[in-house]
C-alpha cells in the first residue's frame, strides 16, 4: 500500500524541492529565474515549518559561493537556476570541483543563447557535461524524464555528491519543471548522513586539519589534484544509468535524454505499430555517458537517429560511442520548440526511404 502522505500531484519543480527537504538538505541558496522559481518559492514556504535554511541570494554568483562555503562547513546543500543564471555560476562550480566538496545543482533549462526564452530547451548539455567553467573537471549529471525522476534524482544526486565529493547536477528543462504528475515521494530521513570528514567542523585528534581551497600555486601540486580528479571521474563510471526500450530486435535506434526521450518513446510505439523495428536508448546519466552500453546495441542497428531540443550536442557523444560502426543522424528543435512524435516518426521514415533507395 502506498503511503498517502507520500503520493501527490505536483509540479516537477515542487517535487524536487519537497524531495530536497526529505533528503535532509541543510541549506538552499538561490535566486529566482523562470522557469524554476517554484523551487525557491516552495522551499521558502515549507522550510520554516520543518528544518533547514533557505536564503534568496542577491545573485546567482552569490548563491554558488554560499554553496561553496556551506559545503565546506559540512552541510548538505543545494541550489537551482535556469540557463543564463547557471552561466553566472560557472566559476564557483569550478572552485567547488577543485576543492572536492559535495553539493547538488539543478538547471531547469530554458531556450537560448542569451536571455532567450522561458520555454524548455536542452541547449545546456555541453555546459553541464563538458565542464562549463575552467579547468579539467566534471560533474555527475542526471537527466530526468518525468516528475517522478525529478524527485528521485534529488536523493541520488546527494548520494553521489557525498560519496565521491563532487558537485552533482540534475539537468532538467522548463516543461518538466512546470508539468504536474503523480509522484511518489521518498520517505523523509531515508538518505543517511555520514560525518562530513571534509568539513571545517573543528579538528579532532584523529586527523589533520581540513583546509578548503582551490588554489594550488605549485604546478606539481595542481597536477596531483587533477590526476586525483580524473581517477574519481573514472570511478564514476560504475554509477552510469540508462534506459533501454524495445531494443532487443531494433533495426533503427533513437537516442534521446530527458523530455526528448519521453517524446521519442511515443515515436517508437508509433513506428512499431507500422511494423518498423525501432527502439530507444535513453542515457539517464549524461555524464558519465553510457558509451559502452549504447555501442552494444548500435552494432546491430542500420542507423541511429539522435533527438534533442538543441542544435546537436549529445549527438557528439553518440557518435563517439559508436565509433563509426553505425550511421548517426540528428533531429533537433531549438529556441524552446519541442519536437512532436509525428516529427520524429517522419524523420525516421525519411532516413529509411533514403537508405532503401541507396540499395536499389
Amino acid at each position: 500500500m502506498e503511503n498517502n502522505e507520500n503520493v501527490r500531484l505536483m509540479k516537477g519543480n515542487e517535487a524536487m524541492a519537497e524531495a530536497a527537504i526529505r533528503a535532509g538538505m541543510d541549506a538552499y541558496f538561490g535566486y529566482p529565474i523562470t522557469p524554476q522559481s517554484e523551487v525557491l518559492e516552495y522551499l521558502t514556504a515549507e522550510i520554516p515549518k520543518r528544518h533547514g535554511i533557505v536564503l534568496q541570494a542577491e545573485s546567482e554568483v552569490a548563491a554558488i559561493n554560499m554553496i561553496y562555503g556551506a559545503a565546506g562547513a559540512g552541510a548538505r546543500v543545494m541550489t537551482s537556476s535556469s540557463s543564463p543564471g547557471f552561466s553566472l555560476m560557472q566559476e564557483g562550480i569550478s572552485y567547488i570541483a577543485s576543492a572536492q566538496l559535495p553539493c547538488l545543482l539543478v538547471n531547469v533549462n530554458r531556450g537560448g543563447p542569451g536571455l532567450g526564452t522561458i520555454q524548455p530547451s536542452q541547449g545546456d548539455y555541453f555546459q553541464a557535461t563538458k565542464g562549463g567553467g575552467h579547468g579539467d573537471y566534471h560533474m555527475y549529471v542526471l537527466a530526468p524524464a518525468s516528475v517522478q525522476e525529478m524527485a528521485d534524482h534529488v536523493f541520488e544526486g546527494f548520494r553521489i555528491a557525498e560519496k565521491y565529493r563532487l558537485p552533482a547536477m540534475i539537468l532538467s528543462d522548463g516543461a518538466l519543471g512546470q508539468m504536474m504528475e503523480k509522484v511518489i515521494l521518498p520517505e523523509e530521513g531515508s538518505l543517511p548522513k555520514e560525518t562530513p570528514e571534509w568539513g571545517t567542523t573543528g579538528k579532532p585528534k584523529t586527523r589533520e586539519r581540513n583546509i578548503i581551497t582551490s588554489l594550488f600555486i605549485q604546478p606539481e601540486k595542481m597536477e596531483e589534484i587533477n590526476l586525483g580528479l580524473q581517477r574519481k571521474y573514472q570511478a564514476l563510471r560504475s554509477e552510469i544509468k540508462f534506459e533501454e526500450y524495445c531494443l532487443d530486435d531494433a533495426e533503427y535506434i533513437l537516442t534521446a535524454y530527458g523530455l526528448a526521450a519521453r517524446i521519442s518513446k511515443k515515436a517508437v510505439d508509433i513506428l512499431r505499430e507500422q511494423g518498423i523495428k525501432a527502439g530507444l536508448f535513453r542515457p539517464i546519466t549524461v555524464y558519465p555517458f553510457p558509451s559502452e552500453q549504447l555501442e552494444h546495441h548500435a552494432v546491430h542497428a542500420r542507423f541511429i537517429l539522435d533527438v534533442e531540443m538543441n542544435a546537436g550536442q549529445m549527438v557528439e557523444d553518440v557518435r563517439l560511442a559508436v565509433n563509426g560502426e553505425t550511421p548517426v543522424y540528428f533531429k533537433g528543435r531549438m529556441g524552446g520548440m519541442i519536437p512532436t512524435p509525428a516529427e520524429i516518426v517522419e524523420a525516421v521514415m525519411t532516413k529509411i526511404n533514403v537508405l532503401e533507395e541507396s540499395l536499389v
